[in-house]
């Protein structure tokens, strides 16, 4: 990535509060997305916008917008929150992002990033920036190493990975009996008259209703994340989906079992990887073929042939993803303060985060529950 930056022209930086101000940045925010080599779909424009549009409060938008010689280097979309007693600014597409960030243009480098973090120093309103599902090599960990000021990270979510390669090609390297049943199981999906189809952008709305009604049939009698169920996440999946299968950053499968649809698959394309978003299955198909090995096959084929070096299962490291060997990669939570406040604000959320993994680790059902709920 470059770390040069043209030091003719100076960074000015404007917040943008108003949803009508988000809404005419579509095609300043798909050009710099071009120009960000780590962005991912969760930083695009069509994702952010139809978030906000379901979720966001009026009067609580704070988009930082820095531009050098006009031109958009730098986007940070924020939603203000009271935590603590601090003002805290939150990352648009909340809960429903597995990935959060700040956009920036690779060619601004760590020094234009120094004056970005000069320009949102000055900005008043705010004493916390909290942004909990930051990748590696993420632009705002990057901020962070640079943050003149309180600065703080800790472990978030586990991301488990596979190498952009054939699914044959990754099960070549397991052994033992787990790995034979693996092989299995993929011989068996090609006995039985299963199809495969992408959709088209045009026929999205109505496959993400199929998604969300078979995902609510694969978590019947069990804790189901209570979000997937409410419609406003079912117009936003629609809004962004069909958003982001029209620009080739999303890809949504449909599995069909002697014609019979059976499973929907939705699955992001990012710059360096293609990751599973949310899926949905009948449970007759779980009686006929392994379906994790189903989706994974199709999944990394994609991979390997749009030349994305990892897919991604986005956050969760539940244990029956482990079974394929996959690589564990960890998010960061990243809080960038200034005042005293901030260290309130950071003390607290860390007696809270030790007080969650305490109840997690002895009391894992009720943890279950309170994230469904959630």
């Amino acid at each position: 990535m470059s770390t040069t930056t043209s030091r003719s022209s100076r960074l000015t930086l404007r917040v943008a509060k108003k949803s009508e101000e988000l809404a005419a940045l579509s095609a300043e925010w798909a050009d710099l997305y071009a120009r960000s080599s780590i962005a991912t779909p969760f930083q695009s424009y069509g994702w952010i916008c139809s978030w906000w549009h379901g979720y966001g409060t009026p009067g609580r938008l704070r988009v930082f917008l820095a531009r050098r010689d006009g031109r958009l280097v730098a986007a940070a979309p924020f939603r203000l929150e009271h935590r603590l007693g601090c003002r805290v600014l939150t990352p648009v597409g909340g809960d429903q992002s597995d990935f959060t960030d700040i956009v920036v243009d690779d060619s601004e480098g760590d020094a234009g990033l120094r004056e970005l973090r000069a320009r949102m120093l000055a900005q008043p309103g705010w004493d916390v920036i909290d942004l909990p599902e930051a990748r590696p090599g993420s632009a705002v960990r990057r901020l962070a190493d640079l943050w003149d000021g309180p600065a703080w990270t800790r472990p978030s979510s586990t991301c488990l990975q596979l190498p952009g390669r054939p699914l044959e090609q990754v099960l070549a390297e397991l052994h033992g009996p787990r790995a034979r049943r693996l092989r299995t199981g993929l011989r068996k999906l090609d006995t039985v008259d299963l199809s495969v189809a992408a959709v088209h952008a045009d026929g999205v709305e109505r496959a993400v209703g199929e998604l969300l009604r078979l995902h609510a049939m694969q978590w019947q009698s069990r804790a189901i994340n209570v979000h997937h169920t409410q419609p406003r996440f079912m117009e936003h999946l629609a809004r962004a989906a069909q958003w982001l299968v029209g620009q080739k950053h999303a890809v949504l499968w449909e599995y069909r079992l002697r014609g019979r649809l059976l499973a929907c698959d939705f699955s992001l394309i990012g710059k360096d990887f293609v990751g599973g978003y949310l899926y949905g299955v009948h449970p007759d198909l779980r009686t006929e073929v392994d379906v994790l090995t189903m989706m994974l096959r199709q999944n990394l084929a994609e991979a390997h042939r749009l030349g994305k070096p990892v897919l991604s299962m986005l956050r969760g490291d539940e244990p029956y993803k482990t079974k394929y060997g996959c690589e564990a990669v960890v998010n960061q939570r990243v809080m960038l303060g200034r005042g005293a406040r901030a260290a309130v604000y950071a003390t607290g959320e860390s007696m809270r985060a030790a007080g969650r993994e305490l109840v997690k680790r002895h009391c894992p059902r009720l943890v279950e529950r309170i994230s469904a709920w959630r």
